[in-house]
C-alpha cells in the first residue's frame, strides 16, 4: 500500500513494522520517525488504527497473554509478505 506522495519512510516499510511499533520493539529513533509518518500520511493512519483496533481485541480475547516466540516471528513474516504482495499488485493496477 502506498499513498502516492513522497515520505521521508516509505508507506510499506512502516505497514511492514506497525507491530513491532505497536510492541514498542524498535529502536526510539524507528518509532520516531514511524510516529511522524504515521502523523502525516492518511492511508498509513486509517491501516494503523485498523491494526491497533485488532490488537486490542485480540488482547482483550485472550487475557493480554503474549504469544509464543516461534508464533510472533511466523507472524511478522507473513504480514510482511502481504504487505509486499499488496504493495506490487497496487503498482500492477496503475500501469
Amino acid at each position: 500500500m502506498s499513498c502516492g506522495k513522497p515520505h521521508e519512510t516509505d508507506c510499506r516499510e512502516v505497514l511492514a513494522e506497525v507491530y513491532l511499533y505497536l510492541d514498542l520493539e524498535c529502536a526510539e529513533e524507528r518509532r520516531s520517525l514511524i510516529r511522524y509518518h504515521l502523523d502525516e500520511c492518511g492511508p498509513c493512519l486509517r491501516e494503523y488504527g485498523i491494526e491497533q483496533e485488532v490488537r486490542a481485541l485480540v488482547a482483550r480475547c485472550c487475557g493480554n497473554e503474549t504469544a509464543p516466540d516461534e508464533l510472533r516471528k511466523r507472524l511478522r513474516v507473513r504480514l510482511t509478505e502481504l504487505v509486499v504482495f499488496e504493495a506490487s499488485e497496487s503498482r500492477e493496477l496503475a500501469e
